[in-house]
């Protein structure tokens, strides 16, 4: 088909959305919004369904969902560079729960932040589960 090549090559040069399922979507925006201090894009869709915020220069879309909470990997992540650690304390401040996972090769764990030589991490969930990431990248 001419053309296709040049066409999905296009991806590459475009925005993706981060896409997390979630069941209780008024529970949902409490913590998007509130915990984490994203603004709503004010993008048309189904409001009961679908809340869709802005990130930096992406999106992250929540939507209701009867499979939310069963992904058991990272759905998010956010690069904070060196505000990672003052992010970190802003959020367990707000109540956040941060994940230890004290398994990991060659790392440490100062606080709730892992230790990767120079690169540091975290880990938390949101009301449903899904695992987020903030990271000095």
């Amino acid at each position: 088909m001419p053309g296709t090549k040049d066409a999905v090559a296009t991806l590459g040069t475009k925005d993706a959305v981060a896409t997390i399922a979630v069941k209780d979507l008024a529970r949902a925006k409490k913590f998007y919004e509130g915990t984490l201090g994203l603004k709503p894009t004010g993008l048309d869709a189904p409001e009961e369904e679908v809340q869709v915020y802005r990130t930096g220069n992406s999106k992250l879309m929540v939507y209701r969902s009867q499979y939310a909470g069963t992904n058991k990997a990272t759905a998010a992540t956010w690069g904070l560079g060196g505000d990672l650690d003052e992010v970190v304390q802003a959020l367990k401040a707000k109540g956040v729960t941060f994940e230890h996972y004290d398994n990991m090769p060659g790392t440490t764990r100062k606080g709730d932040v892992h230790v990767f030589g120079t690169f540091k991490a975290a880990w938390f969930k949101d009301p449903d589960g899904n695992i987020l990431h903030v990271n000095s990248g």
